[in-house]
């Protein structure tokens, strides 16, 4: 299993994005919430994040107690000082969200990319918890029993 949702942080979250203002910037003691999707492709589970206009250097990966963590911070952008800026839609802030991973997952070979705005996750499944077959060895002998 790749998360467990706790249904009380979904019911903050869209709370939190009902109620807030358009616009309203993050910050590290409320960060906005970043949008996903998650699959699994062969013996890997594939996660990708929502993050456009967000430096590489201003993400952050943690993992504690099979507990995902990515922040993320979009900044204003550098504008020269004779310009004017005209219209300002994008949020800006702090965007944070926690993924439970499951105990099959192998946390210690986590890859990440980022590209285009999507920052990528790749997490492999343990080689314990693949599926294996096992041999069956004889001695290519028959016994027979006496009746």
């Amino acid at each position: 299993m790749l998360m467990r949702t706790d249904p009380f942080r979904e019911f903050d979250r869209l709370t939190q994005q009902f109620l807030s203002t358009a616009g309203s910037q993050g910050t590290w003691s409320k960060p906005n919430p970043m949008p996903l999707d998650a699959y699994r492709s062969g013996d890997e589970y594939v996660i990708a994040f929502d993050l456009p206009g967000v430096a590489p250097d201003a993400i952050e990966l943690d993992v504690e107690r099979n507990v995902l963590t990515v922040k993320a911070e979009r900044r204003p952008p550098e504008v020269p000082e004779n310009v004017e800026m005209q219209v300002a839609e994008r949020p800006l802030g702090v965007f944070s969200r926690q993924l439970f991973l499951g105990e099959t997952l192998d946390t210690d070979r986590i890859e990440a990319h980022y590209d285009a705005g999507v920052l990528t996750l790749r997490i492999p499944i343990a080689e314990q918890a693949k599926p294996r077959r096992i041999a069956v060895t004889g001695s290519g002998r028959h016994q027979q029993l006496d009746a």
